[in-house]
């Protein structure tokens, strides 16, 4: 279907990346400006694997998603799990190779450079806002 489908818009093409700017509305600050969203199979199954880092700013909507590892990467990384109303259900920060994580309740996970949580101050209850970057 397409993250749009999640933003309240319509179907996009499936070989696009598409990317989105996600802004904690509740701290008024902005969590990444560069989240690519990998809302079918083989994104999703990839995540972050074979990559090097991330840079500030960047991350991955991992849709739907509520439980995440880190086994095989090669970079820490900040995890904001989140439910279908863009609510933060729970954070992790800088989460070490080789490790896993889950929230039950989240609908999807965002997987973000290491010290963007706590750059954005995001905390549990926060609310969320997305908006598609340029030509989304």
């Amino acid at each position: 279907m397409g993250f749009l489908r999640y933003l309240g818009g319509h179907h996009a093409q499936p070989q696009a990346k598409l990317r989105v700017r996600i802004a904690n509305v509740t701290r008024q600050s902005v969590l990444a400006d560069n989240v690519e969203v990998a809302d079918h199979g083989a994104a999703r199954s990839k995540g972050l694997l074979g990559r090097d880092g991330l840079d500030q700013g960047e991350g991955l909507w991992i849709v739907p998603c509520e439980a995440v590892h880190t086994i095989g990467m090669r970079f820490p990384i900040d995890l904001v799990y989140i439910d279908r109303n863009k609510v933060v259900k729970k954070v992790r920060s800088s989460v070490r190779p080789w490790r896993l994580s889950g929230c039950l309740t989240a609908h999807s996970v965002i997987e973000l450079a290491s010290g963007a949580v706590l750059a954005a101050k995001t905390h549990r209850g926060d609310a969320l806002e997305f908006s598609p970057v340029d030509g989304v």
